[in-house]
């Protein structure tokens, strides 16, 4: 983390929660000109966005004015966990035939026609 956003969090803003991966949420003390609160959080580790659940990123965003809520927080047991984006990391999802995974496809079946301009 940047010194001068811990010492800003330090003097200027008041904790409202974590999340699940240790995220810490604040809220400036005082309104900008809109009338808003800025809101922003600390990671827990490595800055990365999309380690930011749905509930707290519309918080973040605006969408609720409430944050994360007890109910909001239980999922249903339809829902996935929430994952953050894998991408660039050893954890990617790689296809089948990709190169890093020995680069054999698997074999045409015949049902494919090209299309010619002519038809």
């Amino acid at each position: 983390m940047i010194i001068g956003t811990i010492l800003n969090t330090w003097f200027n803003a008041e904790f409202v929660g974590t999340d699940i991966f240790l995220n810490r949420y604040y809220r400036s003390k005082k309104s900008t000109i809109s009338g808003r609160k800025r809101r922003w959080v600390l990671y827990n580790g490595k800055s990365e966005a999309s380690s930011i659940p749905a509930e707290w990123h519309s918080w973040l965003h605006y969408t609720t004015d409430a944050p994360l809520s007890e109910r909001a927080a239980n999922s249903c047991f339809w829902q996935k966990e929430h994952q953050p984006n894998l991408s660039g990391t050893t954890e990617a999802y790689l296809p089948q035939g990709h190169e890093y995974k020995g680069g054999r496809r698997a074999t045409a079946t015949g049902d494919y026609e090209s299309w010619s301009p002519g038809n």
